[in-house]
């Protein structure tokens, strides 16, 4: 019974969806910013199948090619947000040429410099033209391809460090063989911000990191059937971490998993090989850092917010090679150092060798010596392996952290950091929500990578004073958050966003996964509340952007955040709400942000599926999401009656002894009516179970709660149809 409501309802919603769609008016479909597309593109990964899977769907029932199947809530995760997560990193690895070719980065040149001269040539065609580095590559890249039984796509850019920004309009129109040749989804060179930010390449590489760890995660056989690894099967060759061509076990969980998976994570481990022997500014000029021995108290080198490239081109055919880079902006930002923190830390769990986890079962295939070398130490390495690179690069990232942004008086972390004449660090004022929301989520997953640690107890004491900084800095008395605090003047006066409060919820519930502290948990669960009732239009299915702003303006960057937020909400908050508000949404919003789609979400050509978003074959944008969109609500409040004609109302109010709900309903459903605080506690609520069709009125005593204003939230099957004020006499 459970299941056919949902489907009525879900089904009600999306016709009016499709009504109220032409009021969202994309305003910047032509630039790009890599790190907030790369932050949406994390978010709703993880707002994706493991979302679905984690909410008790089964993921084998569904079809792209069958739209809102099972049910809206299954094809919104499993489906759209997934695959559409997919389609902006392959866009930006593969696609687009937005960084620095492949062929350049560290490893391929280290091991194109100790081949012979007569190797130049041998894998291109015979003809030698002076460099071996595109051989090495191609090598490398067929080597991946024969161990996951697939064939390389055509004309692809793979880059192992990423440009800030970037361009949507293509110079040219996409081919109908996209998805096999890649070379008509190039971007224009010319319009790239060659500009390498710690962000941008850290929110890409913890994209990585969430397709490898998801692509490498088990094994397929010849007919590209799926294979689970359970500890003794392998495609390593007996006695040996060598690829075995003829047992019929090749890794990944299918052909084109097994390939991509190894190529992200060749690029992760060159492009953190880059960072660590490149990047690193002791406030003079750029060099390397040596994760073994550093220590901010002997000098301290950090990552730099932005880097110039200047690119030379070699011959004609191949891809320009980096000859120089400058320093542009040399301060330190905190959400730029999270960002990289939580990618080498998530690589570092997934090449961890000790970890004996059924997870690691086929990542010890891949990192055992072949096709990625093994820790040392481990198979008799003798020499630092990724897994060893990620751990140090971990560690000169945290221990930056404490030294330049960390105000141990304040307990807590500052936006920006900087080094004096003296090479002494100078951190600002400024603590914002966002970047203190993800810098909780890095110190949690530091903690929990270096347990038993001095760096654990460091990361967890910054975890739990940043936490209670917020509480008691950053919450204003109704139980919003500000967008930010200035130590030494105070919280913002700015009007409350969207942004920040879904920020601050995010990293609360993050805060109490990592701590077990009950009270995080009940202030997350009260944020969300706030949120809820402050920001969400009901009728609309939107949420405000800007508190009491009726013109809501959506990016990826306040998109990433709001995912972020609704799905901790479900999953760790236990909101039952949650998922049907995030399905909602995304149906008149992310839906319509995206610019072009193909098959993996139903599309097959030109708008057959109808959801306003094109064809990416035939135009000149690419998997990407639009970089502004505007959405002009037609109510004049958050308290609305929702779009599926339920006619909710609310009487007496205000209300002394008893207040009533009156919902009408099409079909037999749950009711749960919530009365909640402007703190976004709840302060009573009502369910009501299998009520049948009709109008229903149901009373609730209020004569024990204390006189003021409240906010009163009424849901039907999970789905909420009313927010409204109450006033109690």
């Amino acid at each position: 019974m459970k299941r056919i409501i949902t489907l009525t309802l879900t089904t009600a919603f999306i016709s009016i969806g499709s009504q109220l769609s032409a009021q969202m008016v994309i305003d910047n479909d032509t630039d790009y910013n890599t790190k907030s597309q790369m932050l949406l593109a994390n978010e709703m990964f993880k707002s994706g199948e493991p979302f679905a899977e984690a909410l008790g769907y089964n993921l084998d029932l569904l079809d792209p090619m069958i739209l809102n199947q099972t049910d809206s809530i299954s094809y919104t995760f499993g489906i759209e947000n997934y695959e559409s997560s997919r389609y902006l990193l392959n866009t930006l690895t593969g696609r687009s040429g937005l960084g620095l070719h492949m062929m350049w980065s560290p490893i391929i040149t280290m091991n194109a410099a100790m081949q012979p001269s007569s190797f130049d040539g041998m894998f291109t065609g015979g003809t030698p033209n002076g460099y071996k580095e595109d051989d090495m590559l191609k090598m490398m890249i067929g080597n991946f391809g024969m161990n996951a039984n697939q064939t390389p796509p055509a004309n692809a850019f793979p880059q192992f460090a990423d440009f800030a920004q970037g361009s949507t309009n293509l110079p040219q129109t996409v081919a109908a063989d996209f998805a096999t040749d890649f070379a008509t989804t190039r971007w224009d060179r010319s319009l790239m911000d060659k500009t390498l930010n710690l962000g941008a390449m850290g929110q890409s590489s913890w994209k990585q990191y969430f397709w490898a760890q998801d692509m490498l995660g088990a094994f397929h056989d010849g007919l590209d059937n799926g294979i689970d690894a359970d500890g003794t099967n392998s495609p390593d060759s007996l006695n040996s971490p060598n690829f075995d061509p003829n047992n019929d076990i090749f890794y990944g969980g299918n052909n084109l998993d097994g390939y991509i998976g190894q190529v992200l994570t060749a690029a992760y481990v060159n492009k953190t090989n880059f960072l660590i022997n490149n990047m690193a500014y002791d406030g003079t000029s750029l060099g390397m850092v040596n994760p073994a021995t550093y220590d901010p108290a002997n000098g301290i080198q950090y990552f730099p917010t932005k880097i110039g490239v200047t690119e030379t081109m070699v011959i004609t055919g191949l891809p320009p090679k980096m000859s120089a880079l400058t320093v542009v902006d040399a301060t330190s930002n905190l959400f730029d150092q999270a960002s990289y923190l939580l990618a080498t830390t998530s690589f570092k769990n997934m090449m961890d060798p000790t970890n004996t986890d059924p997870d690691h079962y086929a990542y010890k295939e891949v990192f055992d010596g072949y096709p990625f070398p093994s820790a040392m130490g481990v198979n008799g390495a003798t020499a630092p392996g990724p897994y060893d690179l990620m751990k140090g690069t971990s560690k000169v990232i945290f221990l930056n952290m404490m030294a330049m942004h960390y105000n141990s008086t304040m307990g807590t972390f500052v936006d920006e950091s900087s080094l004096n004449s003296s090479g002494v660090a100078v951190p600002g004022l400024v603590v914002s929500a966002e970047n203190v929301s993800y810098t909780i989520q890095a110190l949690a997953q530091m903690s929990a990578e270096f347990s038993g640690t001095p760096l654990q107890t460091m990361a967890d004491n910054a975890l739990i004073a940043q936490v209670n900084f917020i509480l008691t800095n950053m919450k204003d008395a109704n139980g919003g958050f500000y967008n930010s605090f200035t130590i030494g003047t105070g919280a913002s006066s700015s009007t409350q966003t969207l942004a920040a409060n879904s920020a601050i919820i995010t990293g609360l519930y993050a805060a109490y996964q990592s701590t077990n502290d009950a009270s995080y948990l009940t202030e997350a669960n009260a944020a969300y509340n706030y949120m809820i009732n402050t920001f969400y239009n009901a009728s609309e299915m939107v949420f405000k952007t800007e508190k009491g702003n009726n013109t809501a303006v959506y990016t990826p960057w306040n998109m990433a955040l709001l995912s972020g937020s609704l799905r901790e909400a479900s999953l760790v908050g236990t909101q039952p709400e949650a998922a049907a508000i995030y399905t909602r949404v995304f149906k008149t919003v992310f839906n319509k942000m995206l610019i072009a789609e193909a098959e993996a979400t139903g599309e097959t050509g030109n708008d057959s599926d109808g959801d306003g978003i094109p064809y990416i074959a035939g135009g000149t944008k690419p998997f990407v999401f639009a970089e502004q969109g505007t959405y002009t609500l037609t109510t004049s409040s958050v308290a609305s009656i929702d779009a599926n004609s339920f006619n909710v109302s609310v009487f007496p109010n205000p209300a002394s002894n008893n207040v009533n709900v009156s919902v009408d309903l099409k079909q037999d459903a749950n009711i749960i009516i919530g009365i909640y605080d402007l703190n976004g506690r709840l302060v009573v609520e009502l369910n009501e179970n299998q009520l049948s069709n009709g109008t229903q009125t149901v009373s609730i005593p209020v004569a024990q709660i204390n006189a003021g204003v409240y906010v009163i939230r009424t849901a039907v099957n999970n789905e909420p149809v009313s927010i409204d004020h109450l006033v109690i006499d």
